[in-house]
């Protein structure tokens, strides 16, 4: 329980946050919750009785509320990481060790996690279409780009699968991870589709046939040279990586076609953008609620219009392939 006696002094000495309640298992963490739902839990993974992956699960079906993974090893439980991830955690972060509970980089890192939820919880949707509503190119070539965030590793799992190894066209993934996790989700995407995956860095191009994720906690741009960028800016957005720049800057400086979609995730990010996407003639897709994990992000594209189509997962993959198959994208 040392771990645990960290993260209660670190949430004790932050102004205001309080602790509701603390377990001593995953099957205590699920009866608690029944009994008095708090605003986030913040869950270990490897835990007596029931683990923080079934706990996860328990908790999302029954009593929903925000989760936040910690964990004491980043990469030796990073397939937990992301499972748990798909049952609905809706982030993860390093757990602090002893003698970082004042001002440490992983203590820091906790608390600007729990700021970010708490924002995601109460963020409102801004309604803006794209101004500009110049066409995308058809002299340019094809790309793929998928939002994802709660629930979102085995989602891109089974939506990727569905790209065979013939698929000639770049797919960019952004999906709201801390950048510790990233290369772990890689390697087990590498395992789990027949594309190869691999991470970005600065100055990049897309690569034909490659799907390719950010390895950030800042933003993913697109440049008007058509290479990969990453900013701090815009600060104000606090996704991060944010869909929604991503796909904007995309909107404006890719000069082929595009077919973007928008997965399970808590919050709005994504929905903007895909809008954008949508008014510049890109084919646009939103998962359905019924097979979203947390119908957050594209329940907020649904709202504003912003999917030409809205799927269930399992029809996401063979929809975006037909889509280039036919050569209409």
């Amino acid at each position: 329980m040392m771990a645990a006696e960290i993260l209660r002094r670190i949430v004790e000495a932050e102004p205001g946050l309080e602790i509701m309640w603390m377990a001593e298992d995953g099957f205590q963490a699920v009866r608690n919750c029944r009994e008095s739902r708090p605003d986030l839990i913040l869950m270990d993974l490897l835990m007596p009785v029931m683990d923080g992956v079934e706990a996860t699960r328990r908790i999302t079906r029954d009593t929903p509320c925000a989760i936040l993974i910690v964990t004491s090893s980043v990469n030796d439980n990073a397939s937990l990481v992301f499972e748990a991830m798909g049952a609905g955690a809706m982030d993860a972060v390093a757990t602090p060790v002893l003698g970082d509970s004042g001002n440490g980089r992983e203590a820091a890192d906790l608390l600007h996690k729990i700021r970010v939820i708490a924002r995601l919880i109460n963020y409102p949707l801004e309604l803006i279409s794209s101004e500009n509503r110049t066409g995308l190119s058809d002299e340019g070539e094809s790309l793929v780009v998928i939002g994802a965030s709660t629930g979102g590793p085995p989602a891109l799992a089974a939506i990727l699968a569905d790209l065979p190894r013939s698929c000639n066209v770049p797919v960019i993934v952004i999906q709201h991870m801390d950048k510790k996790f990233t290369p772990g989700l890689v390697s087990w995407l590498n395992q789990q589709i027949e594309l190869p995956v691999q991470l970005i860095s600065e100055g990049d191009m897309p690569q034909k046939g490659v799907v390719m994720l950010p390895n950030t906690n800042v933003h993913l741009l697109m440049t008007k040279q058509g290479r990969f960028s990453y900013s701090i800016e815009p600060e104000a957005n606090f996704y991060h990586p944010s869909v929604d720049v991503f796909f904007e800057t995309l909107a404006a400086n890719w000069r082929g076609k595009i077919i973007a979609a928008l997965l399970t995730g808590m919050g709005r990010d994504g929905a903007r953008g895909l809008l954008t996407i949508k008014n510049k003639g890109g084919y646009t897709i939103a998962q359905d609620r019924d097979s979203s994990v947390v119908y957050g992000m594209p329940k907020a594209a649904a709202e504003i219009n912003a999917a030409r189509e809205i799927l269930p997962m399992k029809e996401i993959g063979s929809r975006i392939w037909q889509l280039l198959a036919d050569k209409k994208y």
